[in-house]
Protein backbone atom coordinates (compact mmCIF):
# COMPACT_ATOMS: atom_id res chain seq x y z
CA UNK A 1 0.00 0.00 0.00
CA UNK A 2 1.56 3.54 -1.04
CA UNK A 3 1.84 6.12 1.33
CA UNK A 4 -1.09 8.25 0.23
CA UNK A 5 -3.46 5.00 0.88
CA UNK A 6 -2.07 4.37 4.15
CA UNK A 7 -2.59 7.91 5.30
CA UNK A 8 -6.14 7.86 3.70
CA UNK A 9 -6.68 4.58 5.48
CA UNK A 10 -5.53 5.97 9.30
CA UNK A 11 -7.28 9.33 8.19
CA UNK A 12 -10.68 7.87 7.60
CA UNK A 13 -10.45 5.40 11.02
CA UNK A 14 -9.71 8.75 12.98
CA UNK A 15 -12.41 10.67 11.56
CA UNK A 16 -14.23 8.04 12.50
CA UNK A 17 -13.23 7.52 15.77
CA UNK A 18 -13.65 11.72 16.33
CA UNK A 19 -17.02 11.34 15.31
CA UNK A 20 -18.39 8.49 17.45
CA UNK A 21 -16.84 9.95 20.69
CA UNK A 22 -18.45 13.54 19.55
CA UNK A 23 -21.93 11.59 19.34
CA UNK A 24 -21.37 10.28 22.89
CA UNK A 25 -20.32 12.91 24.13
CA UNK A 26 -20.22 12.65 28.01
CA UNK A 27 -18.02 10.35 30.09
CA UNK A 28 -16.71 8.89 27.14
CA UNK A 29 -15.44 11.91 25.45
CA UNK A 30 -14.35 13.17 28.62
CA UNK A 31 -11.71 10.23 28.70
CA UNK A 32 -10.80 10.04 24.74
CA UNK A 33 -9.78 13.41 25.13
CA UNK A 34 -8.17 13.51 28.05
CA UNK A 35 -6.46 10.33 26.73
CA UNK A 36 -5.42 11.97 23.64
CA UNK A 37 -4.30 15.43 25.48
CA UNK A 38 -1.66 12.98 28.04
CA UNK A 39 0.04 11.58 24.92
CA UNK A 40 0.18 15.43 23.40
CA UNK A 41 2.02 16.61 26.24
CA UNK A 42 4.32 13.28 26.14
CA UNK A 43 5.07 14.16 22.83
CA UNK A 44 5.55 17.36 23.67
CA UNK A 45 7.99 17.29 26.34
CA UNK A 46 10.48 14.14 24.03
CA UNK A 47 10.54 17.42 20.96
CA UNK A 48 11.31 20.13 23.85
CA UNK A 49 14.04 17.99 26.16
CA UNK A 50 16.70 20.04 27.42
CA UNK A 51 14.84 23.44 26.22
CA UNK A 52 14.06 24.42 29.84
CA UNK A 53 11.31 24.26 32.13
CA UNK A 54 8.93 26.85 30.39
CA UNK A 55 8.46 24.83 27.86
CA UNK A 56 7.68 21.99 29.68
CA UNK A 57 5.09 24.03 31.24
CA UNK A 58 3.95 25.99 27.95
CA UNK A 59 3.38 22.30 26.31
CA UNK A 60 0.87 21.05 29.58
CA UNK A 61 -1.46 24.25 28.49
CA UNK A 62 -0.94 23.23 24.79
CA UNK A 63 -2.30 19.78 26.05
CA UNK A 64 -4.83 21.18 28.18
CA UNK A 65 -6.43 24.22 26.55
CA UNK A 66 -7.81 22.60 23.34
CA UNK A 67 -8.71 19.75 25.68
CA UNK A 68 -11.02 21.98 27.72
CA UNK A 69 -12.39 23.63 24.95
CA UNK A 70 -13.78 20.54 23.06
CA UNK A 71 -15.37 19.55 26.14
CA UNK A 72 -16.77 22.90 26.73
CA UNK A 73 -18.03 23.30 23.25
CA UNK A 74 -19.33 19.65 22.96
CA UNK A 75 -21.52 20.00 26.75
CA UNK A 76 -22.77 24.13 26.55
CA UNK A 77 -26.18 23.52 24.90
CA UNK A 78 -28.06 22.11 22.56
CA UNK A 79 -26.01 23.04 19.56
CA UNK A 80 -22.95 21.64 20.85
CA UNK A 81 -22.59 18.52 19.22
CA UNK A 82 -23.46 20.49 15.92
CA UNK A 83 -20.36 22.70 16.64
CA UNK A 84 -18.22 20.13 17.82
CA UNK A 85 -18.36 18.33 14.69
CA UNK A 86 -18.09 21.75 12.40
CA UNK A 87 -14.72 23.13 14.06
CA UNK A 88 -14.07 19.04 13.04
CA UNK A 89 -14.86 19.41 9.51
CA UNK A 90 -13.06 22.87 9.30
CA UNK A 91 -9.69 21.48 10.54
CA UNK A 92 -10.55 18.20 8.33
CA UNK A 93 -10.99 20.46 5.42
CA UNK A 94 -8.42 22.83 5.85
CA UNK A 95 -6.23 19.95 5.98
CA UNK A 96 -7.25 17.84 3.04
CA UNK A 97 -7.74 21.00 0.62
CA UNK A 98 -4.19 22.35 1.57
CA UNK A 99 -2.69 18.88 1.06
CA UNK A 100 -4.14 18.13 -2.79
CA UNK A 101 -3.69 22.35 -3.52
CA UNK A 102 -0.67 21.83 -2.39
CA UNK A 103 0.21 18.41 -4.43
CA UNK A 104 -1.08 19.61 -7.57
CA UNK A 105 -0.57 23.27 -7.96
CA UNK A 106 1.86 24.68 -5.47
CA UNK A 107 4.48 26.73 -6.46
CA UNK A 108 5.51 29.40 -3.92
CA UNK A 109 6.62 28.29 -1.03
CA UNK A 110 4.81 29.18 2.31
CA UNK A 111 7.34 29.22 4.88
CA UNK A 112 10.28 27.18 3.42
CA UNK A 113 12.85 27.88 6.63
CA UNK A 114 10.24 25.62 9.08
CA UNK A 115 8.05 23.48 6.35
CA UNK A 116 10.11 23.71 3.02
CA UNK A 117 7.15 21.58 1.43
CA UNK A 118 4.01 23.67 2.45
CA UNK A 119 3.23 26.68 -0.71
CA UNK A 120 0.97 29.65 -1.07
CA UNK A 121 -1.61 27.58 -2.86
CA UNK A 122 -1.93 24.89 -0.59
CA UNK A 123 -2.99 27.67 2.42
CA UNK A 124 -5.54 28.99 -0.35
CA UNK A 125 -7.14 25.56 -1.24
CA UNK A 126 -7.07 24.57 2.56
CA UNK A 127 -9.03 28.22 2.63
CA UNK A 128 -11.51 27.69 0.26
CA UNK A 129 -11.96 24.04 1.32
CA UNK A 130 -12.68 24.67 4.75
CA UNK A 131 -15.39 27.66 3.59
CA UNK A 132 -16.91 25.66 1.70
CA UNK A 133 -17.99 22.43 4.08
CA UNK A 134 -17.54 24.44 7.24
CA UNK A 135 -20.60 26.72 5.81
CA UNK A 136 -22.53 24.01 4.55
CA UNK A 137 -22.57 22.23 7.76
CA UNK A 138 -23.48 25.90 9.87
CA UNK A 139 -26.15 26.50 7.07
CA UNK A 140 -27.69 22.48 7.21
CA UNK A 141 -27.53 22.43 11.03
CA UNK A 142 -28.40 26.17 11.86
CA UNK A 143 -25.44 27.38 13.61
CA UNK A 144 -24.98 30.83 13.94
CA UNK A 145 -24.55 32.68 10.75
CA UNK A 146 -21.12 34.43 12.16
CA UNK A 147 -19.81 31.15 11.58
CA UNK A 148 -20.25 31.29 7.49
CA UNK A 149 -17.35 34.02 7.92
CA UNK A 150 -14.63 32.42 10.16
CA UNK A 151 -13.93 29.05 8.49
CA UNK A 152 -11.50 31.15 6.17
CA UNK A 153 -9.66 32.44 9.74
CA UNK A 154 -9.53 29.30 11.61
CA UNK A 155 -8.27 27.65 8.10
CA UNK A 156 -5.66 29.93 8.38
CA UNK A 157 -4.80 29.26 12.50
CA UNK A 158 -4.91 25.61 11.70
CA UNK A 159 -2.05 26.37 9.38
CA UNK A 160 -0.48 28.33 11.61
CA UNK A 161 -0.85 25.29 14.13
CA UNK A 162 0.96 23.29 12.05
CA UNK A 163 3.66 25.37 10.80
CA UNK A 164 4.27 26.11 14.55
CA UNK A 165 4.73 22.28 15.31
CA UNK A 166 6.59 22.16 12.07
CA UNK A 167 8.94 24.75 13.33
CA UNK A 168 9.37 22.68 16.94
CA UNK A 169 10.54 19.33 14.99
CA UNK A 170 12.64 21.07 12.86
CA UNK A 171 14.55 22.95 16.32
CA UNK A 172 14.71 19.64 18.14
CA UNK A 173 15.89 17.59 14.92
CA UNK A 174 12.83 15.16 14.35
CA UNK A 175 10.64 14.10 11.32
CA UNK A 176 8.04 13.39 13.31
CA UNK A 177 6.40 13.82 17.22
CA UNK A 178 5.64 10.21 17.23
CA UNK A 179 5.23 7.04 15.04
CA UNK A 180 1.64 5.68 16.47
CA UNK A 181 -0.25 6.74 13.60
CA UNK A 182 0.60 5.36 10.14
CA UNK A 183 1.18 7.76 7.45
CA UNK A 184 0.91 10.78 9.64
CA UNK A 185 3.26 10.87 12.63
CA UNK A 186 2.33 11.35 16.13
CA UNK A 187 -0.55 13.05 17.54
CA UNK A 188 0.79 16.25 17.54
CA UNK A 189 1.25 15.98 13.86
CA UNK A 190 -2.00 15.03 13.31
CA UNK A 191 -3.38 17.69 15.81
CA UNK A 192 -1.36 20.57 15.45
CA UNK A 193 -4.49 22.35 13.85
CA UNK A 194 -7.50 21.50 15.68
CA UNK A 195 -5.58 23.23 18.78
CA UNK A 196 -5.87 26.79 17.45
CA UNK A 197 -9.22 25.84 16.12
CA UNK A 198 -11.01 24.09 19.45
CA UNK A 199 -9.91 26.98 21.60
CA UNK A 200 -11.06 29.86 19.15
CA UNK A 201 -14.63 27.86 17.97
CA UNK A 202 -14.79 27.74 21.85
CA UNK A 203 -14.49 31.78 22.20
CA UNK A 204 -16.50 31.84 19.45
CA UNK A 205 -18.96 30.08 21.63
CA UNK A 206 -18.58 32.49 24.53
CA UNK A 207 -19.18 35.10 22.41
CA UNK A 208 -22.52 33.97 21.40
CA UNK A 209 -21.24 33.71 17.83
CA UNK A 210 -22.32 30.13 17.15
Amino acid sequence: MNELAVRAVTGMILIAGALLAAVQGGNVLAVIVAAIATVMFYEWTRIVRGWGAAWYISGFFYALLPALALLWIRERDAHGLALLIWAFIVTWSTDIGAYFAGRNFGKRKLAPSVSPNKTVEGLYGGMVAATLFGAAWAIATGLGKPLLALPPLLAIAAQLGDLFESWMKRRAGVKDSGRWLPGHGGILDRLDGLVPVAVLTAVAQLMGLT
